[in-house]
């Protein structure tokens, strides 16, 4: 049986009103030339590489990031070197208990990600996971309910189109009727695998999640915020082990389909992306519109060059080429401004949380191909 389940995004904005003492004591537009910080932040579990890109993203956006936590000496020292304003602490409740620190980061083990979310919020502090930044439905029930009492941010950072440029302009290109009406969405997420580099957690499903859950994060994010849908079911997933047996619950491959009040989408993730191509993953995204389509190649370019941020737009008058390099990646300035403002600029709460529960019903649901 393929599984189906009807989501909704009701009722979760986040609070109207700014901490007094944050907005006492910084900026929160700085005059032109000044270098004072917006907000100050910190870092409890690096886990994932991507914590790099996600302590970027928020320097870039204002962030002063002031201390990091890592159980791994391993992590620790290289992540330290990398980052030498920040000091290492030995206790996560040193960032969680110093009322300077606003914002919290993580890249920690995918399942502990939301139980640390849930401390975060609970001592008045905004949160911004790694994706996946839950990975059963239990935690997501739990996570909604304190972001609800609590009122703080619980961003999860989906890089494929936060963090890249050239989706950041299909975005703006789309949004702005280049296209016409989106209908669907293509998100492909090829990956490779490293065997000898990955550590225990990976090949755990209790630990990521399953194919759908953590790398399909991104997908579905794309899908909603594309074609604007505000509701989504799950209409069929599959996933499959073909290339791990020594890893018996690894998913090497998924797909699924999905259907939301602003259009379509399909998914479709592995890890089988071959030594032989110069970056991890040949990450593509189509968005198929009324009037025309844009197709994004997210970090190479196979008929161009190795360099990603590459989009294509086809439309009535022709096809065009956009090297979208330099293109602004806004996401670490708005969540700033978020934090600040009890805004929500960066993602709506609504979208962060159906976005995940989307890959939760579709991981929860897939059906199991075996051989």
């Amino acid at each position: 049986m393929l599984g189906r389940s009807a989501l909704s995004a009701a009722g979760l904005a986040a609070g109207s009103i700014a901490p007094t003492s944050l907005l006492a004591t910084l900026s929160p537009n700085p005059a032109p030339g000044r270098t004072a910080p917006r907000i100050r932040f910190g870092v409890i579990g690096i886990n994932h590489g991507h914590i790099d890109a996600q302590v970027a993203a928020v320097v870039g956006g204002g962030g002063e990031f002031v201390a990091y936590h890592a159980r791994e000496p391993e992590l620790a020292r290289p992540f330290g070197a990398r980052h030498p304003e920040a000091r290492f602490v030995d206790d996560e409740r040193r960032i969680l208990e110093d009322p300077s620190i606003h914002l919290v980061l993580s890249s920690i083990v995918p399942s502990e990600r939301a139980p640390l979310g849930l401390r975060v919020m609970q001592h008045g502090k905004d949160y911004m996971a790694d994706k996946p930044g839950i990975t059963t439905l239990e935690q997501l029930a739990e996570v909604r309910r304190v972001q609800q009492e609590t009122r703080r941010i619980y961003s999860i950072m989906y890089s494929e189109r936060l963090d890249n440029a050239a989706t950041v302009r299909a975005a703006e290109l789309a949004r702005s009727g280049a296209i016409g009406k989106v209908v669907q969405t293509i998100g492909l997420g090829p990956h490779r695998v490293h065997p000898p580099q990955r550590p225990a957690w990976f090949w755990d499903p209790a630990k990521f999640g399953g194919i759908l859950c953590d790398i399909g994060s991104h997908q579905f994010d794309q899908f909603l915020y594309f074609t604007q849908s505000t509701t989504a079911e799950v209409v069929a997933a599959q996933v499959r082990n073909v290339r791990h047996p020594e890893h018996p619950g690894f998913q090497d491959f998924g797909d699924a389909m999905v259907r939301g009040n602003g259009g379509t989408g399909y998914v479709r993730l592995d890890w089988f992306t071959p030594a032989g191509l110069p970056t991890w993953g040949d990450g593509r995204l189509t968005v198929l519109g009324t009037d025309g389509y844009i197709e994004v190649r997210k970090y190479v370019d196979l008929a161009r060059k190795d360099s990603g941020d590459h989009l294509y737009l086809v439309d009535g008058k022709g096809v065009q080429y956009l090297d979208c390099r330099g293109v602004e990646r806004p996401y670490g300035r708005l969540l700033v401004d978020d934090v600040l403002h009890r805004t929500e600029t960066a993602m709506t709460q609504a979208h962060c949380f159906l976005a995940t529960e989307l890959s939760l019903r579709a991981q929860g649901t897939a059906h199991v191909v075996s051989g």
